[in-house]
């Protein structure tokens, strides 16, 4: 399993980002107010960020030379931390989108608005970098008996 690459995230986060802006002018167009993320949203992305750290960590012990891990744990904790920098980038991207519409009306946003775009915002980032961090602590070293079919043995 590749790791995931920077490119992946920043164009889900772009696309987010379009999303959230094209969703918000949407509601805008149709008379209605825009839209603001609950407070309790960045709690459940630190919730699920700290979720997907505790996953990881009996890996990257196992991997650091503690008792053998089934691989399988490894791959699930590999794939959840996968899901969600993905997760992360999308719901920053849209957070972003979200905030860049707000700023560009000509009418003052309010504080609470800003402040529950920015807290989503920065909540998906550290979702991202955790979720990186665990993909990395899931990496399982090679076996010494991992060998090519056609190389001959040591």
């Amino acid at each position: 399993m590749k790791r995931t690459s920077f490119s992946v995230l920043a164009v889900l986060a772009l696309l987010g980002a379009g999303a959230g802006f094209g969703f918000d002018h949407l509601l805008t167009i149709n008379g209605r107010a825009t839209f603001t993320p609950s407070p309790f949203l960045p709690v459940l992305v630190l919730l699920i960020a700290l979720a997907v750290f505790v996953l990881a960590w009996p890996v990257r012990r196992s991997t650091r030379g503690g008792t053998r891990i089934d691989p399988f744990r490894a791959l699930r904790a590999a794939t959840l931390a996968r899901a969600s920098s993905l997760l992360g980038a999308i719901l920053a991207g849209f957070g972003g989108g979200l905030l860049v519409f707000l700023s560009t009306r000509p009418v003052p946003a309010p504080v609470g608005s800003l402040v529950a775009m920015i807290a989503l915002v920065v909540s998906a980032l550290v979702l991202v970098g955790v979720a990186l961090i665990a993909e990395q602590f899931c990496t399982l070293p090679k076996d010494p008996d991992d060998r090519k079919p056609d190389a001959p043995a040591e």
